[in-house]
C-alpha cells in the first residue's frame, strides 16, 4: 500500500477550479482520479492539458472509462498522459492510496 492520496475530481474545468487546486497541493507519489464530469479535463487539446502534463512527473492522472463514455468521449481524445481505467481500477486506487481527498 501506497502513503499518498488519492484525490478524486468530479467537477468540470468549465465549473470549478478544484482540479488546478488540486495539483497545486498534490504531493509526489499521489494519484488524481477525474471522475463524472471532471473527465473533460483529460482532452487533448483542452484547457488543463497543459497543467496535467506539467503535473505528470510528481502524479499520476486518471480518467474513469465509463464517464468517458457517458459523455460521449473517445478514448483517442484523451491526452496520452492520462491513464484510462475502469471501475475495478477505481477500486484498486482506493485500496492502494490513503487517505482519499474528495475535491468540491
Amino acid at each position: 500500500m501506497l502513503m499518498a492520496v488519492l484525490h478524486l475530481i468530479s467537477r468540470s474545468p468549465q465549473e470549478s477550479r478544484t482540479l488546478e487546486a488540486c495539483l497545486a497541493r498534490a504531493g509526489e507519489g499521489d494519484a488524481v482520479l477525474l471522475i463524472e464530469n471532471a473527465v473533460y479535463a483529460a482532452l487533448k487539446s483542452g484547457d488543463c492539458e497543459a497543467v496535467i502534463a506539467a503535473a505528470a512527473g510528481k502524479i499520476r492522472v486518471y480518467a474513469l472509462g465509463p464517464d468517458l463514455v457517458a459523455r460521449g468521449v473517445e478514448t483517442s481524445e484523451v491526452a496520452e498522459t492520462i491513464g484510462i481505467i475502469d471501475y475495478d481500477g477505481f477500486v484498486d486506487l482506493t485500496i492502494d492510496y490513503h487517505p482519499i481527498q474528495s475535491w468540491f
